[in-house]
Parts: C-alpha cells; structure tokens; sequence
C-alpha cells in the first residue's frame, strides 16, 4: 500500500511541475511599448539592461536602465552578477540584440526575462519618457531642414538607418551604387536615426530601416524592414 502511496505522490509531483512549465512557458515575455512600461512600473526594483554600445546608449535610454553592451567582451560577467531568479528587463534599437541577449540569459540560467518589443524605436514611437546619461551636442536635422533636402528636380530616396542595425548595414552597399549609377536621377539621402531622435519620432519612424522615396517633394512610397535591391529599383523606374 505504501508502495502505492508514493507512486502517486510521485506521478502528482511530476504532473505539477508539467503544468508549472507550461504556464511558465505561456507567459508573455516580449512586450510592446506600452505593456513593457506598464510591467516596469509594476517592478520598479527589477533591473532594466541596455544591451545597445555605450555610444548608443548616451545618446538616450529609458530610465534607471544600466548599459550592459551585448557585443561587448565582458557581457557575460556583467550579467552573472544579477540574481537569475529574479526578473529582467531587456531591450536594444529595434529588438534584434535585446533577443540575442535575452536567449543567452534565459540559455544561462535566467527565470524571468522581459524584452521590449521594436526596442527604443517603438518606446520612443509611443512618446514614453526617455534620458540621457550625459549631455550630448545635438547635431540632428529639424523637420525644415529634412524637407530643404526634398526640394529636388530628382526623385529622392531617403534611407532611415542605424550603424548597429544589421538590415540596413546589409542595404548599404546596394543604396551606395544606386547613388552612383543613377545619380542622373535620384538623390539618395541617409538619415542616422541615433543622430536624430526628435526629426525620426516627428515623421513616425518607429523601426529601421526605412526607405522612403519622393517624388517633387510628395512621398510616393515607404519600405519598412530589409529589401532586396531589384525591389528598390522598380519603384525608381
């Protein structure tokens, strides 16, 4: 009988941890702007890391945030000294590294990691408060100066990009002999989006890269997200 007993015992346990799993499994851990500053408030105490580079990072970041730079050497270290039972926050530009990072903390042990789904893009998209770490000398464009920039006989084709966002890093060197090989034609303009925060958030560009293309100062068409050279090429056409 006893025999019995802990068999059950032991099939209960089991079944327990199962379901423990699963909700754990079900629970939503890459959230939009609004719920992933909803959560913070609801964990003031819970750690907010910045796995962006320094440079990225003085430019602007969403407060109490601590820079840990996930292509940085010693990022391993700096994340061993959280407490992996407790929850996490985590985000990056645009959600590409913050995932990255967010799966190797999980792969290492990490209970609880929160991501910030399209990064500071969409943060910043959703007018949620944001600081710098130092004063930084703006060098960004205003709206009327962007809009100088349009008044082309040309078509205009305005890429929206970062140094750290791997899409636009692979679209470079296509948008580099567009600006080449039909520079009879079209003016190709590429805007940093880390460099002009303000001008990026006034024209609603809340991810990278974008292409945008004008035709006597009227935007025709918008890309967002990576896209092969030839697709570019038809709306130039």
């Amino acid at each position: 009988m006893k025999k019995y007993i802990v068999i059950g015992f032991a099939t209960f346990a089991i079944l327990l941890k199962s379901c423990t799993n699963s909700q754990s499994q079900n629970t939503k851990t890459n959230l939009p702007a609004s719920e992933f500053s909803e959560k913070i408030k609801a964990m003031p105490t819970t750690p907010i890391i910045d796995v962006r580079t320094p440079e990225e990072f003085v430019k602007g970041h969403l407060p109490n945030a601590k820079n840990i730079d996930w292509r940085g050497n010693d990022f391993d270290k700096q994340v061993a000294s959280l407490d992996k039972s407790k929850p996490v926050f985590v985000y990056c530009l645009s959600g590409g590294r913050s995932a990255l990072a967010a799966s190797a903390m999980r792969a290492s042990g990490f209970k609880e990691v929160y991501e910030l789904e399209g990064g500071i893009m969409k943060w910043r998209g959703a007018n949620l408060p944001e600081t710098t770490a130092n004063t930084v000398a703006s060098t960004s464009m205003n709206k009327q100066q962007f809009e100088a920039m349009l008044n082309s006989d040309k078509m205009v084709l305005v890429d929206f990009y970062a140094d750290w966002c791997a899409p636009c890093l692979k679209m470079k060197p296509y948008l580099d002999e567009i600006t080449k090989e039909m520079a009879d034609k079209v003016v190709v303009i590429r805007v940093n989006a880390d460099e002009n925060q303000a001008l990026c958030k006034e024209l609603q560009i809340d991810a990278l890269p974008v292409l945008q293309l004008y035709k006597n100062k009227t935007l025709t068409w918008t890309n967002v997200g990576f896209i092969e050279k030839a697709e570019v090429l038809k709306q130039l056409q």
